[in-house]
């Protein structure tokens, strides 16, 4: 004989198995007289199942997670979804209406948690994501990019001693994994505090749309979804391959001030010794060097041409013997997410590709 499966409360609102229904949570009041508030999609299968948080956009100007949300709330394979997902697409709603970081109280949301019902704006809206998300949730996926003028290759961040977590990068499917320690104040550290299980997609750059992360991120999620009994597994025999796990990265610096030329693009292997960048003053009369001081691949990188002396210029990951591996990785994951090709697993109709 089969539970019943319970209704499930948010905000003010109950919502019962096989409803879709979008929630606004009030966070606090504005000095415009204008409530701000989160808004939450809800989508509940009819059959007991976990229940998983995907935000995005905690950081106001990171947004290719805000598409990547929207996709997934299109596809099909949710019909036939067991459990329940909420779909935070904009978390930093001031700092998305006005492409920052931040909230106006000049604070990092993602340093911010667990935050206070007494305290400032971001205080306030991170108590209220704990509360009514994370505290609500069984698993959660989190979709960050890089800063402003800064790309990073598509990559998991998480604690990968957490057996369950593990389990969820593995599923996720993009090359590079990196054992990335709980920094104090992220939502990661107090979802983990709660027992609940939070991997970090890393895509792209701030305040832009980049179709091939995207449909990594798409599939990514469904693929999570998969693993963890929410969605029937695939019918493809090809087992996935898991990402390969750095425990080590490190940002090669700019020695000069200058105009930047780099020589390696993002996603690229590198060995100790090569030159990465040529920085030059603009009267060409002076040119450095930068170099590469260890094995490894290139999972961020600026894309401003204009640096200062000191300023990060390349994020390098190091995989030891494991290098050459990683290479034919990034080249598969190329074919498979590449804009002109489907998404993975058409072999399953309820995931077909998104318009």
């Amino acid at each position: 004989m089969t539970s019943k499966v319970p209704v499930f409360t948010i905000g003010e609102a109950t919502i019962e198995p096989g409803e879709s229904r979008i929630v606004d949570i009030p966070v606090s009041p504005m000095y415009t007289h204008h409530d701000l508030s989160i808004s939450v999609q809800v989508v509940r299968g009819r059959q007991a199942g976990p229940t998983l948080f995907i935000s995005a956009a905690i950081h106001g100007d990171e947004i290719n997670g805000v598409e990547i949300i929207r996709r997934l709330l299109q596809h099909k394979a949710l019909r036939n979804m067991h459990g329940t997902l909420l779909a935070i697409p904009i978390v930093n709603v001031y700092g998305f209406l006005n492409h920052t970081r931040y909230l106006p109280d000049g604070r990092d949301l993602n340093r911010s948690f667990p935050g206070s019902e007494q305290g400032s704006l971001t205080g306030r809206v991170a108590d209220t994501f704990v509360k009514e998300i994370v505290d609500k949730c069984t698993h959660g996926i989190d979709l960050h990019t890089g800063a402003r003028h800064r790309s990073n290759f598509p990559q998991i961040r998480a604690d990968l001693d957490d057996p369950q977590t593990l389990e969820m990068t593995e599923a996720f499917g993009v090359p590079l994994a990196i054992n990335a320690k709980i920094r104090d104040g992220s939502m990661r550290e107090c979802a983990a505090d709660n027992g609940v299980p939070v991997i970090l997609y890393e895509a792209g750059e701030a305040l832009r749309f980049e179709e091939m992360y995207i449909r990594a991120g798409v599939n990514g999620i469904i693929n999570v979804m998969r693993c963890i009994g929410m969605l029937r597994k695939s019918r493809s025999k090809k087992p996935a391959a898991k990402p390969i796990i750095s425990t080590k990265t490190s940002w090669v610096r700019a020695h000069d001030s200058g105009i930047l030329r780099t020589l390696v693009p993002l996603g690229a292997k590198v060995t100790a010794g090569q030159t990465l960048a040529l920085v030059a003053n603009p009267l060409g009369t002076t040119e450095t060097a930068i170099i590469a001081p260890d094995d490894g691949m290139v999972i961020g990188r600026t894309n401003l041409p204009l640096v200062y002396e000191g300023d990060a210029t390349f994020h390098i990951a190091q995989y030891g013997h494991r290098v050459a591996a990683i290479e034919r990785r990034v080249e598969q994951f190329h074919e498979d997410h590449h804009p002109g090709e489907l998404l993975q697993h058409t072999d399953d109709p309820s995931n077909a590709p998104i318009a």
